[in-house]
Formats: C-alpha cells, structure tokens, sequence
C-alpha cells in the first residue's frame, strides 16, 4: 500500500512533508495529518530549512541535491518535493514505517 504522502509521477516520487524548524536534530518524526513529518535544524529563514530538508532528502535517497526539488511550499511548513530518478519501491525501502 502507498502511503498518503508519497505520490508516484513520471520523473520519479512526490514526498509531501511537514517541517518543524528549529529542532535538535534533523530527523522523520512520524506522521502530521497525510504528511510525514521532517524536524531539521536550521529556522526557517533565507531558505536555510528547505535547503536543510533538500539535502537531507537528497542523502536519504542517495541521489545529487539538483534531483530533489522544492514543489511548493516554500513559505509554508507544509511542503512536497519532487525527487527525481528514483522508484516507488526504492522510496518506500527508505522511508520510515
């Protein structure tokens, strides 16, 4: 079964995320409504927390940082990103239960 934050597209998976900024860690914390929660460490600010969830994403799934791209949300805690090149079976290898 596909989870409710993991859309499969053409280019590879859409990962719809909620961002807690400011945390301790950078780290998945579960699940917030249909989106699986990210805590990263930087704020929020110049764009530091997306760049931080970029590059956690883009280790995770062992890909270069330019195949993971910001979707939308940029200005918001809820985010979806394109990361592209890899299969829905690879993302759900990798992501938490």
């Amino acid at each position: 079964m596909i989870p409710p934050y993991l859309k499969m597209v053409p280019k590879g998976i859409v990962l719809s995320l909620y961002v807690q900024p400011r945390s301790s860690c950078t780290a998945f914390a579960g699940l917030h409504g249909s989106s699986l929660k990210l805590k990263v460490k930087p704020p929020p600010v110049d764009g530091e927390a997306n760049k931080a969830c970029q590059q956690f994403l883009a280790k995770l799934f062992k890909v270069s940082q330019s195949s993971v791209m910001l979707k939308s949300g940029a200005n918001s805690k809820e985010k979806a990103f394109l990361i592209a090149g890899i299969s829905l079976d690879d993302a759900l290898d990798k992501l938490p239960d």
